[in-house]
């Protein structure tokens, strides 16, 4: 007995090619790759990112030197513009638009194509309905041009013929779906360019002072991965007065902040009128593209320091940092490198309307400045700037320094209304509180991708609820003679989900019983 051997063809390079474009333009295949996306994007909130503080990402790798190396040379640290990233990015993107082209061509060529053809036997179909015409009733042609009429009333596209009318509707459901999936192109597409190209960052203004758009002026900024210098818009801006509406009436409200409004004076370009403009709490300050956000607001006392020499080491706004969402008390920090014999440190709390109780503790009871202390404590010392390592303004270590002021020591704490000067310790200098004034944290944004984005979106949203609620039906109805009588067949077929298909055999039933005068029939249901 032999055994007969199958021959498989060989699928050659163009086969094999033709193949994995098969594979790969298939909707399971571009929906495994937008979970793959999706997936792949985890590491990049997981590890901190080069674009976002490379000084960061050096720190975690010292930290970590054993899995630092490795995660950096996978790639980790700079996610959204490694090689994989952007493989799965772009095979995306290839596999739908390998998806839409033919879907698209395919549905193109199906609206210009006729309804399907007639069925024989309309009875099998799941909605089947049956009247019989009056003797005096139209004609089977005749009735066939008024089914006509009211099938292309019902949305249907039809077609007239020999015996028969043939109707179809639902060609947008088709329509929508593919609308989605170019949406959801567009949005990618564009979520791409806003990641090469937008820019976003920090910074703090206190009231007289001003900002103008370039890097060494953010506290901190965020490039895209293609981002340039030059494309920073060279606009300036200046917060004149920063205001600030308190609830004076509430009993239990009383003291919070109702309403915050920063008004600026605006220089759109070199050269320009300048002109004066607001931000508020979720009302941005827009000039070409560039948003500006109110996210943050407090005091910033100005202090002036002179050193052991009597010279001034130190002159102008501290930002004090808020310890509580009421702002009754403010964290100061104030490092002075220039300071001489003795580097010198400040540490303390800014009150604004401060009181002091019956055991001797500073507190404030009102946000707003009706009373300005500053309450420190100071150091002399290395404050360890000239070592290079970055350090966080809002802290000063204090290890390597000397503590001269204190409530824990024999020199006590230092207090400070506006215009008191306190001379320090050991002929280290003096400490004057000088004035106050307000600042403001914003928020700036730039991304030129954003409206295509919100497009995009909008479009795939209105294109889902068109796939959804749209229904595909193919509608047929025959016309005969029998007896002297026109004898009218028709049938329904739902092109996927079959809910409804009832409703609508009754409603175009009832259309029909009030177009034709219908022979009612002998028994309760039509046969």
């Amino acid at each position: 007995m032999s055994t007969a051997q199958t021959t498989l063809p060989s699928l050659g390079f163009r086969g094999t090619l033709r193949f994995m474009w098969t594979q790969l333009t298939s909707m399971r295949t571009a929906l495994m790759l937008l979970l793959l996306l999706a997936v792949a994007a985890v590491p990049g909130s997981l590890f901190p990112q080069r674009r976002a503080g490379a000084d960061i990402v050096e720190t975690w790798i010292e930290d970590n030197p054993t899995a630092g190396p490795i995660m950096d040379a996978l790639g980790m640290f700079d996610v959204y513009s490694s090689p994989w990233f952007s493989a799965i990015y772009l095979l995306l993107m290839v596999s739908l638009v390998g998806c839409l082209w033919p879907r698209g061509r395919q549905h193109l060529k199906s609206l210009r194509q006729p309804p399907a053809r007639t069925p024989r036997n309309l009875n099998r179909l799941p909605e089947y309905g049956q009247l019989v015409l009056e003797a005096d009733g139209p004609t089977p042609d005749q009735a066939l041009v008024d089914a006509e009429k009211i099938l292309k009333k019902a949305g249907y596209r039809t077609e007239l013929r020999d015996g028969s009318v043939g109707a179809e509707r639902g060609y947008t459901r088709e329509i929508g779906n593919i609308l989605f999936h170019f949406g959801l192109l567009g949005v990618i597409v564009f979520m791409g360019l806003g990641g090469l190209y937008k820019y976003e960052g920090q910074k703090i203004i206190v009231e007289g002072e001003g900002f103008t758009n370039n890097l060494v002026s953010y506290d901190s900024f965020t490039p895209g991965t293609a981002f340039s210098e030059e494309r920073l818009h060279p606009f300036a801006i200046q917060l004149e007065d920063f205001d600030v509406v308190f609830d004076r009436e509430s009993e239990t409200h009383f003291g919070q902040a109702l309403d915050y409004t920063a008004t600026m004076q605006v220089t759109p370009a070199p050269g320009a009128e300048t002109y004066q403009d607001t931000i508020k709490v979720n009302d941005p300050l827009t000039i070409d593209g560039v948003r500006m956000f109110l996210v943050g607001n407090g005091y910033a006392p100005n202090i002036t320091v002179t050193d052991g020499n009597g010279d001034v080491a130190y002159s102008g706004p501290v930002i004090a940092q808020i310890q509580d969402p009421n702002v009754n008390s403010s964290l100061v920090v104030l490092k002075v490198p220039d300071a001489r014999p003795e580097q010198l440190g400040f540490v303390g709390l800014f009150l604004p309307t401060s009181y002091t109780g019956d055991d001797g503790v500073a507190i404030s009871i009102d946000p707003d400045a009706y009373n300005p202390e500053l309450i420190l404590n100071s150091y002399y010392g290395d404050i360890g700037l000239d070592s290079g390592v970055p350090q966080n303004v809002y802290v000063l270590d204090t290890e390597t320094m000397t503590e001269l002021n204190s409530r824990n020591n024999d020199n006590g704490g230092i207090t400070l209304g506006v215009g008191d000067t306190y001379e320090l310790p050991d002929n280290m200098g003096t400490i004057t509180f000088d004035s106050w004034d307000r600042y403001v944290g914003l928020d700036v944004h730039y991304d030129p991708s954003k409206w295509g984005v919100g497009f995009f979106a909008t479009l795939a949203l209105v294109a889902l609820v068109i796939s959804l609620y749209v229904r595909r039906r193919r509608a047929w109805v025959k016309a005969s003679a029998k007896d002297g009588h026109t004898v009218i067949e028709y049938g329904l077929l739902a092109r996927g989900e079959t809910f409804g298909l009832r409703d609508e055999n009754i409603k175009l039933r009832q259309t029909f019983d009030t177009t034709w005068p219908v022979i009612p029939p002998n028994t309760s249901e039509d046969s």
